[in-house]
């Protein structure tokens, strides 16, 4: 019998029994728990050939560490591990209980991630089923477990099969795997535009056996009410999962940021219920990054018996704030607010960052959530077609400022929302993740899906088998809106209205007013396009090659002669539905090369189109990201796709797979700057405008000086302007007019370079572009540079003789982490580059390796760089 499904705090499952540490009991928990994870064996079913595998894992990484399968990531190898999908797969492994664990009246089987289709045994003996790779699974094991040794034994069922069986009897339309809807897995799993499809099976989540008496904790609900100034009123509402036990309290303990522990609160449970109110005087408010602190308070819940005795326990830290997504009005688009504060939410897509969830370690996630702010981002979207994340990767965002927008795992298909018992499942799917989530204050909004509006049909129409609908057979195409209501706005909205009333839902991206605009990437629009649009752009992107060391990792030597060659065109997935279906008209590769030759010139060899392909991705999305933000109130969100990759490859991702950034990470950090200068030419009346942008809440004052040089460097003007900017506010500050220049110069031979100095960190700088990249007549820059060395620790100094534009710096096979990168240099004004090595290098070594290079090494010149060490 399966037992009621309920999440617990990972506090409690570290060891085999549970000490409080803070708080004035003593009493040992009576909550124990057994870990199952480590050594496991995996075999095929039906196959007696057993080997080692990884409890949390997946069937693909454990027959890789096995080396019964070539790396996936590896050229095509992709295709050679299909078979794996088709098979079933059986873990297995003993363990030891002892008696004391046994003498418990509850005692169960707690599995946090099964993937996907799995049948359970404990001792030979069937428990039960498990059919959602999202849901925690619990079952009741007090009958069958014995002293010493005790087997348990896990049947995964390919998904494939059913997947096929139920197409066959009605057709989901999507723009992805055929039926994969059917199944509650990872849509990415079965391949994306950006990704492999390497569909996998396993115990991807802890698994572990855990004992209690009496009572344990099924939730714990923490509201705000900061409607009265200078106090925020908590309200508890704790719950367990026994309603009917008698004498059960509980005790809520705040801590506050500063280690301070507020008097704790009792309340007496009824029905298995409680509510608690504390007031927080003087409360610390929690801001997403560039606009303040993220201080964290601790709620403690403890629960105890009649007699005292502590039975379970948790914990959430909370951040004391309000976030609200005002909707999309005729006067206004669609915002973030938070402490009642508008705000421009400055960020990207984030997808999976490994297409096995398993290998992401904590200290990856936290750095890509480091690199985030790193680049003046405060908004990540946690895109729906991979899977709800880590509590780990929740409270690096919370730690460090980042607001969230979370979809429902739900993408780009139709789904079975006429099935009673697919929304059952979807529904106790939602309660548990809504629970394990809901206290994180970097959550600003649950959504209900990616993209699925645009399969919804007509109100009337309602899902039917096949057979019945005889002639209309364009309702093939269609989810009709009364299923589309039925799963997002009454099953998860009632979930989320339920169990998480004061964050904000909305039923689908671009439902709630948003906008995802394709027509620069799918309709070969230039990037001049992006300016007619206007509003929350929460999708909007252009690929880029990965930098050559990626490529490396994935390609042989004789694959890294061209963009086209099988292998690097193999790794980018844009109108490739799958890994077996061919291309499908004109491929991603087509398209970054039809932009690149749209901007720039054309590269001279194979290493400098990998580069110029990211100079170009940066140049478009910074275009972008300079007109929203100059436009605010009129546009209020910049969040590009996408963030990171899930393998590597060519992909629209700023940090590729290995974390290594692009350039338009490097540029991000410029065009996401808390205070933003920029400048836009009139072509007509040949004048440049100066805008300031500022995120700041505070006014800002300060000098922007600007300076006109043609492209040998020499100065044609210059100037400056005393600027106080308003508080989030966008403005023209000023004026160049170039008329004269443009007619004796060109616009082509002419460059207007900016920089806002507000005092300390509140700098921007800026070069305008009087003409597309291409026709500029740009001259060797003869850069130079001298180097500084501290441990690992480097300073590189690079000075131009001439203007330079896109100057990076790269060691080549050396792991580094660069300050700054692809910014523009100017004659007499050196560039500063802060380097981290994970090994130290003489300053003899590092001569000998570093490169600088800027746009016009990448051109098919007669000569590259003239690069002068100093």
């Amino acid at each position: 019998m399966k037992h009621p499904i309920r999440f617990l705090s990972l506090a409690l499952i570290v060891s085999n029994t549970f000490s409080v540490v803070t708080g004035s009991f003593s009493n040992a928990s009576t909550l124990t728990s057994l870990d199952l994870g480590g050594v496991w064996q995996v075999s095929a079913s039906g196959s007696n050939d057993w080997f080692a595998a990884t409890v949390p894992g997946c069937i693909h990484t454990d027959l890789l560490a096995a080396k019964r399968i070539p790396d996936p990531f590896y050229r095509d190898n992709e295709k050679r591990v299909q078979w794996i999908s088709e098979l079933g797969w059986t873990y297995r492994r003993t363990f030891q209980t002892g008696d004391e664990m046994l003498k418990h009246e509850h005692l169960l089987l707690h599995c946090e991630g099964l993937d996907t289709l799995a049948t359970v045994l404990v001792n030979g003996v069937e428990l039960g089923r498990a059919d959602n790779m999202y849901r925690l699974w619990e079952f009741d094991v007090k009958k069958l477990l014995k002293p010493g040794t005790n087997s348990i034994e896990i049947r995964f069922d390919p998904v494939l099969p059913v997947i096929r069986t139920k197409e066959s009897e009605q057709h989901l339309p999507t723009w992805q795997y055929s039926g994969a809807a059917y199944v509650r897995k990872m849509p990415c799993n079965f391949g994306w535009d950006w990704g492999p499809t390497l569909i996998t099976c396993g115990i991807w989540r802890n698994i572990y056996l855990v004992a209690f008496d009496t009572a344990r904790l099924d939730g714990v609900q923490i509201l705000q009410d900061h409607s009265q100034s200078g106090t925020v009123k908590l309200t508890v509402q704790v719950s367990t999962e026994e309603k009917n036990q008698a004498g059960l309290n509980s005790r809520i303990t705040v801590t506050t940021p500063d280690g301070k522990i507020l008097n704790p609160i009792a309340a007496a449970l009824a029905g298995g219920n409680a509510t608690a109110e504390l007031v927080i005087a003087h409360p610390k408010l929690w801001w997403p990054a560039g606009m303040g602190a993220q201080p964290l308070y601790t709620v403690r819940v403890e629960l105890c018996d009649a007699q005292g005795k502590l039975l379970d326990a948790t914990q959430k830290r909370i951040g004391l704030r309000t976030i609200k997504i005002v909707e999309q009005t005729d006067s206004e688009p669609m915002h973030f607010m938070v402490n009642g504060m508008p705000f421009f939410a400055k960020g990207a897509n984030w997808i999976p960052a490994d297409a096995f969830p398993t290998r992401s370690t904590k200290a990856q996630l936290r750095r890509y959530m480091a690199d985030a702010v790193a680049c003046n981002m405060n908004t990540l979207r946690f895109w729906g077609g991979g899977y709800y994340e880590d509590n780990k990767l929740f409270e690096a965002c919370d730690e460090l400022g980042i607001c969230v927008w979370m979809d429902f795992k739900f993408a780009c298909s139709t789904y079975p929302a006429y099935d009673t018992n697919f929304l059952t499942n979807v529904r106790q799917e939602a309660v548990e993740q809504v629970k394990r989530l809901r206290h994180h204050p970097s959550i600003g909004v649950w959504c209900g899906n990616n993209e699925i509006m645009f399969f919804r049909g007509g109100d009337t129409w309602q899902w039917i088998p096949r057979e019945k609908i005889g002639q209309n057979e364009s309702n093939l195409g269609k989810m009709s809106t009364p299923d589309y209501n039925r799963l997002f706005k009454d099953t998860l909205g009632g979930v989320m209205q339920s169990l998480a009333p004061q964050t904000a839902y909305v039923t689908g991206s671009p439902d709630c007013g948003d906008v995802h605009y394709w027509e620069v990437w799918h309709g070969g629009k230039p990037f001049e396009a992006y300016r007619e649009i206007h509003g929350f752009i929460s999708e909007f992107g252009f690929q880029s090659f990965p930098v050559p060391a990626t490529v490396a990792a994935f390609t042989a030597p004789e694959d890294r002669t061209n963009v086209y060659s099988p292998a690097v065109k193999y790794h980018e997935r844009s109108n490739r539905a799958s890994v077996e279906s061919p291309d499908d008209g004109q491929i991603g590769t087509d398209k970054i090369m039809k932009i690149v030759r749209m901007n720039f010139r054309a590269p001279k060899d194979f290493e400098s189109t990998l580069w110029l392909s990211q100079i170009n991705q940066a140049f478009g999305i910074e275009f972008a990201a300079e007109g929203w933000r100059r436009e605010m109130p009129k546009s209020m969100g910049c969040v590009y796709w996408q963030y990171n990759d899930t393998w590597p490859g060519t992909s629209w991702s700023s940090v590729d797979y290995f974390g290594r950034w692009k350039a338009l990470q490097f540029r991000a950090r410029h065009f996401y700057s808390p205070v933003l200068v920029s400048g836009n030419f009139n072509a007509i009346n040949g004048t440049v405008a100066l805008w300031l942008t500022s995120d700041e809440l505070k006014p800002v004052q300060g000098k922007l000086n600007w300076q006109v040089t043609d492209l040998a460097g020499k100065e044609l003007g210059n100037g400056s302007l005393n600027v106080i900017q308003a508080a989030q506010k966008s403005s023209v500050v000023g004026s160049i007019d170039l008329g004269k220049l443009v007619q004796s110069q060109g616009a082509t031979n002419l460059l207007v370079w900016l920089k806002f100095d507000g005092g300390g960190k509140l700098t921007s700088d800026n070069v305008v572009l009087l003409a597309r990249p291409k026709e500029l007549q740009l001259h060797d820059p003869q850069l130079s540079f001298t180097v500084s060395v501290s441990g690992t620790n480097y300073t590189i100094t690079v000075h131009a003789a001439k203007p330079a534009l896109w100057v990076w710096l790269n060691i080549p096979g050396v792991s580094a982490r660069f300050s700054d990168n692809f910014v523009h240099v100017a004659p007499g004004v050196p560039m500063k580059f802060n380097v981290q090595l994970t090994k130290p290098m003489s300053r003899s070594e590092l001569l000998e390796t570093l490169q600088a290079k800027s746009l016009f090494s990448t051109y098919n010149q007669n000569s590259g760089n003239t690069i002068q060490i100093k």
